[in-house]
């Protein structure tokens, strides 16, 4: 039997999050051979009632755990969800966002294949979430090829089942605050050479409130990112 971490990130993500809790808790019931499996929201300094929100159905919800630490953005909270799930020991790690846009009736098809692979990720083949994102994703996906010689068709998707000794194996090799280490997770995957697939999930546009992300941020962002890539690939 295996254990099974959920990690889910939040941020402002009142009108979003019992959905989400409701669509993921039964996943992780359905696994939770042993007691051991956890949903796990870590609140991102959020500004509305989201913490309160998953602390209230946490009472319920005896698999749910409610995390908060201050804003640091998506990545550190991934990051702050992954080594959580490591220091308890889970078996797997899967991550995705709390914004309604991954569909949690698509999992089971990437459980069934984890003794297949140390990491299956998945691929957005079709975007709902509007075509500068898809530009934004390509880019991404064009400048890893470039600067690591990999290539893969989806480097940051938020829907990836991973083993947790896969993950503790790589999660040292990044500064502790990184902002996009999915990307770099997916990198070292591949780079290095690790059972790794990638299958095509659908993603729909999200279903509430605002995405924090703009342009703008994307834009800066991707300054850094390139700035990143060039030391962490000096280090590999």
């Amino acid at each position: 039997m295996s254990s099974l971490y959920i990690i889910i990130p939040a941020y402002n993500e009142s009108e979003n999050i019992e959905k989400t809790i409701s669509d993921w808790y039964p996943v992780v019931e359905s696994h939770n051979e042993e007691g051991n499996s956890r949903l796990v929201i870590i609140n991102d300094g959020s500004k509305d009632n989201t913490y309160d929100l998953v602390c209230r159905l946490a009472k319920k919800h005896p698999l749910l755990v409610s995390l908060t630490k201050p804003n640091g953005g998506h990545g550190s909270t991934v990051l702050y969800g992954y080594r959580y799930a490591i220091q308890n020991h889970a078996d797997y790690i899967f991550q995705t966002d709390s914004d309604g846009q991954t569909n949690s009736g698509e999992f089971e098809s990437f459980w069934e294949k984890r003794d297949l692979y140390d990491a299956v990720l998945g691929d957005r083949r079709e975007r709902g979430d509007g075509k500068s994102r898809k530009f934004v994703e390509d880019t991404v996906c064009f400048l890893l090829r470039i600067i690591f010689g990999i290539k893969v068709p989806d480097a940051n998707a938020p829907f990836r089942l991973m083993k947790t000794e896969l993950v503790d194996r790589y999660i040292g090799k990044l500064p502790e605050n990184y902002n996009i280490p999915n990307i770099m997770f997916t990198t070292y995957f591949v780079y290095y050479r690790e059972k790794v697939a990638f299958f095509p999930i659908t993603f729909q546009p999200r279903k509430a409130g605002t995405n924090s992300i703009n342009l703008k941020k994307i834009a800066k962002i991707g300054i850094q990112a390139v700035r990143d890539f060039h030391i962490l690939k000096k280090e590999m």
